[in-house]
């Protein structure tokens, strides 16, 4: 089974990239950035274009056709993905897309906007991520979200369960969607539409960092 990943030069899609590589089912793996990124892998199949006006042809043109785990991907790739037969759709959303921030909050309108077309689009797997603050060291350091980071963490040390509901680790959430990505191909999914939130998404991660263990342990 091939995949396809949408911002995988960003702080949760690099993540994410790694981790697919790092594994035995997603053969090849796609990608489509401004930026080459920064792995390499005989199974990687990288597409790099800084118009991104072109990126839903070259998304439409893969081949054979791909799960297509996105970060922060627009609606018209969110189509393009359904047209070149997509089964199972990630997309990683944000915890303020459900509830009053999402009326009012641009953010989180954005997002709850492509959450919503996604669902309407009527992919046979559409799985939506919704963490907290993403915590991680970008490429370009953002002060304003290095001092909300600090804070999170901060509480983390008074206690971990507020901090996993305040934020995750991009890694973590990364993990969350691979696995669920595998979960949907196995048909394990609870849901077509599943929406998976802080707490889970750190079960499933979890799920995802064991398995490499047990599968050592059986041999």
């Amino acid at each position: 089974m091939s995949a396809a990943v949408i911002g995988s030069t960003g702080l949760v899609g690099s993540h994410i990239l790694s981790n697919l590589l790092a594994g035995d089912i997603y053969k090849p793996v796609h990608t489509i950035t401004r930026r080459a990124p920064k792995p390499s892998s005989p199974n990687l199949n990288s597409i790099v274009d800084a118009d991104t006006t072109k990126w839903a042809a070259a998304l439409t043109g893969l081949s054979p056709v791909p799960a297509a785990i996105d970060h922060d991907l627009n609606i018209e790739l969110a189509r393009a993905a359904k047209e070149a037969g997509v089964a199972t759709f990630v997309f990683i959303s944000s915890a303020g897309s459900d509830g009053f921030l999402s009326s009012w909050a641009p953010y989180s309108k954005m997002k709850r906007g492509v959450e919503n077309a996604v669902k309407e689009l009527g992919f046979d797997h559409a799985i939506i991520l919704r963490p907290g603050m993403i915590l991680g060291e970008r490429e370009t350091s953002r002060a304003a979200e290095g001092i909300a980071q600090a804070a999170v963490r901060g509480l983390g040390k008074l206690s971990k369960g507020l901090q996993d509901a305040l934020g995750q680790d991009a890694d973590a959430i990364a993990r969350a969607a691979v696995k669920a990505a595998q979960l949907a191909w196995e048909n394990k999914a609870p849901d077509k539409f599943w929406i998976i939130g802080g707490h889970e998404i750190l079960k499933l991660a979890h799920a995802e960092k064991e398995e490499p263990k047990a599968a050592e342990s059986s041999k």
